[in-house]
């Protein structure tokens, strides 16, 4: 079984707006390396439909990008890509799937039939995935900001705290640090 790794750019006030991280070609390359040891993505419907308004064009190349980006963008089309949503059901994108129904046995599921890992990537689905005790890791890219703005990790909150392991701290050149930690369970 895989485990499921929840991942996201948050600044130190928490803010998860993608538009207040730094998108330079470290950031990307994190991005790419973590996309290369997880076997497959997952997001909610509204991250996927952000991301699938514009990765596609990179790919292509119709949008000027950096290496770093384009390599991501390359890499992203082609990764398997799963998406949780109960009013869309019709995914185009490259490699996209969908998950309805029951999102517990679902996203189970795809753990289970994952084993080099799932890598998440929105928060309001980590939010259902967390109270359903199904995320395993996190792994914070913690940018050098504070936003003063939502919105924030877990804004509609958790029924209790989790309780993290260390696994690594790994400071960027662009001033952000990777944060992975496991959760402790019982």
């Amino acid at each position: 079984m895989g485990i499921l790794t929840f991942s996201l750019n948050v600044t130190l006030d928490g803010c998860v707006d993608h538009q207040e991280g730094i998108a330079d070609g470290e950031t990307h390359a994190f991005f790419t390396r973590l996309m290369d040891e997880n076997g497959v993505m997952l997001w909610g419907r509204t991250s996927y439909e952000m991301m699938e308004g514009y990765w596609p064009a990179v790919a292509r190349g119709d949008v000027t990008a950096l290496p770093a980006v384009r390599e991501w963008a390359a890499k992203l089309e082609i990764k398997p890509k799963y998406v949780v949503s109960s009013t869309r059901m019709d995914f185009p994108w490259t490699n996209s799937h969908h998950i309805g129904g029951d999102l517990r046995l679902g996203v189970q599921k795809l753990k289970d039939a994952t084993p080099a890992g799932v890598l998440l990537g929105s928060g309001k689905l980590a939010t259902e995935l967390d109270r359903l005790d199904l995320i395993d890791e996190y792994l914070f890219l913690i940018h050098p900001r504070i936003a003063g703005h939502g919105p924030t990790l877990y804004q509609s909150g958790l029924s209790s705290t989790r309780r993290l392991a260390l696994l690594s701290a790994k400071p960027l050149n662009n001033g952000a640090v990777a944060m992975h930690y496991r959760r402790e369970r019982g």
